[in-house]
């Protein structure tokens, strides 16, 4: 699959959400899109933003379509894939990208007609990541129905770098129970917990080990999110109900076992688990790394004190460039470039790397323009002297713009006339110090 075939792709609710985000990276990739959502106004504003098509029929919307991505809230899929699929294109590829694969993956199979292709898929990731990076895509293939389309996919995948992993549709929704059912229900259930009991999470985080600032991270991460997602979560997948019920059966033998103080059982209980899990190791190494980077900002910050620094909102993405002011255990305070005092959250921030902080002040800010004149040694390079020019910390840009000899110079010594850019004003006087302490005399 190559921008080059000039591929169509329609994706069946594509304006918000995952679908959304996918849409945006295909476009990315300059293949042709076109998305549909319930609302036509909103819709075409959004596609309009996007620079993609709009159709607000289903099936119109795929006539000419290569590929069909349904992405539409579980509990419509059934239905939506029910209506669609039959239209198909002959050779067209049908994908589903619901966390569910087995009812989804059977509706395909049934609907689609046989001179197509089909290729059940559930990216593990959600709209707010920046790429295919690093995330995992599971694809479900059914035999013999994705003899053409299969190798093109895994390899655009794997181009932009997704861990992709191969499976059937029943065992993943088994694996999924735990992976996202139990997880999710567990988390809530804590989440719930915690409100019952009237503890202050803020007041709780004083208290905190690293591992439970970590976990709170998470359960609020989860029940922050959409919770008619989540229910649909819980209930689509027949498997988790299985889960749940066997995490809430080991909760009360476990609970019952400590409330009647058989201690040994509960060590046998909890040691046979992490023999079960056997990855000791690797996990402690996985959670230190997790634990070093709740950390390693605010080290970071609170030595960058007095010094300038770029800071990216993680969710609005605006930058904030100033001075480091003063750092709290969560939070950072920079005077940025026009005396204001600017406070953000450290959780909320990337901390940016100094190429792209001079990249951003470039594009941003008045640049002020200067020459100075200089009086040096005859026998000075000028290549070498416009690159340790160029190493001065203020300095933006610099050439030579004259190269002179008269009677007003001694014998012996050249004057050379550098034109140069800074970002401030006051940046002059570093400059001239500069070229002062190089043994330089200016005019």
């Amino acid at each position: 699959m190559t921008c080059e075939e000039k591929i169509n792709i329609t994706i069946i609710g594509g304006s918000r959400g995952l679908g959304n985000w996918i849409a945006r990276e295909l476009k990315k990739d300059n293949y042709n899109v076109t998305i549909t959502s319930r609302n036509k106004s909103s819709g075409e504003k959004i596609a309009q933003r996007m620079g993609v098509n709009y159709n607000n029929n289903n099936i119109d919307s795929i006539k000419n379509a290569d590929v069909i991505i349904f992405s539409v809230p579980i509990e419509y899929m059934l239905d939506t894939i029910k209506e669609v699929a039959p239209h198909a294109p002959a050779k067209a590829l049908l994908m589903d990208i619901t966390s569910v694969k087995t009812e989804p993956a059977k509706a395909l199979e049934d609907y689609a007609p046989k001179n197509t292709e089909i290729l059940p898929c559930h990216p593990m990731f959600g709209p707010r990541v920046p790429s295919l990076e690093g995330q995992v895509v599971i694809l479900t293939p059914i035999e013999n129905r994705c003899n053409s389309w299969y190798d093109k996919i895994v390899k655009y995948l794997k181009k932009h770098d997704a861990n992709v992993v191969i499976t059937t549709p029943e065992e993943h929704d088994k694996t999924m129970s735990v992976v996202q059912g139990l997880t999710h229900f567990s988390y809530i259930s804590i989440a719930n917990t915690i409100r019952k009991l009237g503890i202050s999470v803020k007041k709780s985080r004083e208290f905190a080990s690293p591992v439970y600032s970590l976990m709170l991270d998470m359960i609020s991460r989860i029940v922050s999110q959409n919770p008619y997602l989540y229910y649909s979560i819980q209930k689509s997948n027949k498997q988790t109900a299985i889960s749940r019920k066997t995490l809430i059966e080991e909760s009360n033998r476990l609970a019952k076992l400590i409330d009647e103080g058989k201690e040994e059982e509960f060590v046998y209980e909890m040691s046979e688990s992490a023999k079960h899990l056997d990855e000791f190791e690797e996990a402690l190494g996985r959670s230190d790394k997790a634990i070093s980077l709740l950390t390693q900002d605010l080290n970071t910050l609170k030595a960058s004190i007095g010094k300038e620094i770029g800071l990216e909102h993680q969710y609005s993405k605006n930058i904030h460039v100033g001075i480091v002011k003063s750092v709290t255990s969560d939070e950072v305070t920079i005077t940025d470039l026009r005396g204001n005092d600017v406070t953000l959250k450290i959780s909320n921030v990337n901390i940016l790397p100094r190429e792209e902080v001079y990249s951003w002040k470039k594009n941003n800010l008045q640049i002020h323009r200067f020459d100075v004149s200089v009086i040096l040694p005859e026998t000075c390079d000028t290549n070498i002297l416009v690159h340790m020019f160029k190493n001065i910390d203020p300095v933006i840009d610099v050439k030579v713009k004259e190269v002179y000899t008269g009677e007003q110079i001694e014998d012996g010594y050249i004057s050379i006339t550098f034109t140069y850019t800074t970002f401030n004003k006051e940046d002059r006087k570093v400059v001239e110090k500069y070229l002062e302490g190089i043994g330089g005399t200016i005019r």
